[in-house]
């Protein structure tokens, strides 16, 4: 289905800082090449003014190289074959060729034509109006990545902490509903549903590391890299953390799915390993990297014991029941030491 609306507004800061961009490029490239209308100059600040600093520069060297090239096409293409309807046509075809010969950019491989295109139709009749159109697309490139970067350069670093965030409460709240699962008794489809909701983690680590990446991205040529530094690097350590401790808690469901049954509640043992594992949940919502008086941290007892700190007494399971019980503890126990950053002896 075609769509004419996104599923967000682009940031207004940003549409600000494009408008400004591209009267500033239109209003200098005017002054200094006066003659003709400075439109590569305010389209090319418009299409350089990026969510990230990064994705500007990549953007401002895409245009004026594209420019160049097509200026290029055309000169050639112009003395080889004369002028003429035709060798406009030709020259289209023949920058269409060079792009895909040398593998360039979409973004550079449309600009390649419609340059030379716009130089043997527009530009024909003008004298040095090839040449004032690759200044003007660098002046207006210029200009595009100058104004993002100096004025309120984009900074994703609180999407990504915010996603980091949103992956601990989610593992969190795993590990709780394992804790409720050893002291309720569960159905076939509520274990079924404990499962897939664990194995949902797997896609959610995937976009908090596409979150960190682009935090990363936008901090690459800002100039408040040093600023914003220690926020992203810990959010990455805390990310690294809970990776690996999205493969415990999936392997601790898979564990208690597959082996589960009626009789465990049964088992002496499962209330304290229950108890032990709502503390875990708990102490890793400590690990939060929002303020201290967030909504998650108001609710938690702050007196409560951090798990696995007192002795926790295993009687001698049912046959039946040992592999699961045994299975539980490592796995809580490996938890632990993920939360804690420290090995148990």
């Amino acid at each position: 289905m075609l769509s004419l609306r996104a599923s967000a507004r682009v940031p207004l800061l940003q549409a600000a800082k494009t408008a400004l961009a591209t009267i500033a490029a239109w209003v200098i490239a005017g002054f200094l090449l006066p003659g003709q209308l400075p439109a590569f100059a305010g389209i090319a600040a418009l299409l350089v003014v990026q969510p990230s600093l990064n994705q500007s520069l990549s953007r401002a060297i895409e245009r004026s190289l594209g420019v160049i090239a097509g200026v290029l096409v055309a000169y050639v293409v112009g003395v080889v074959f004369g002028g003429g309807y035709w060798v406009v046509l030709l020259s289209i075809v023949a920058a269409i060729a060079v792009t895909w010969v040398l593998r360039l950019t979409p973004t550079t491989s449309v600009q390649v034509p419609i340059s030379a295109m716009l130089v043997l139709s527009v530009g024909s009749s003008t004298p040095g109006y090839a040449v004032d159109r690759i200044i003007e697309t660098v002046i207006g490139a210029a200009i595009g990545l100058v104004v993002n970067v100096f004025v309120v350069p984009p900074v994703a670093i609180a999407p990504a902490r915010a996603s980091v965030d949103g992956l601990l409460d989610e593992i969190a709240d795993r590990i709780d509903a394992i804790a409720h699962a050893l002291t309720v008794r569960q159905t076939p489809a509520e274990l079924d549903e404990l499962l897939l909701l664990a194995r949902l983690l797997r896609p959610m680590a995937d976009q908090t590391d596409a979150a960190l990446k682009a935090a990363d991205e936008s901090l690459s040529i800002n100039p408040q890299r040093n600023r914003h530094q220690p926020g992203l690097a810990e959010a990455e350590a805390l990310r690294d953390r809970l990776r690996n401790l999205v493969n415990r808690t999936t392997a601790m469901t898979r564990t208690l799915h597959d082996r589960y049954s009626d009789e465990l509640l049964d088992e002496p043992t499962i209330a304290a390993l229950a108890e032990e594992t709502r503390r875990a949940a708990h102490d890793l919502r400590l690990l939060r990297l929002t303020p201290a008086d967030a909504p998650a941290e108001a609710s938690a007892p702050p007196s409560e014991p951090p798990a696995l700190t007192a002795p926790l007494s295993v009687s001698r399971p049912d046959p039946t029941h040992w592999i699961l019980i045994g299975s539980l503890l490592e796995d809580l126990r490996r938890i632990r030491e993920e939360i804690t950053g420290e090995e148990l002896a």
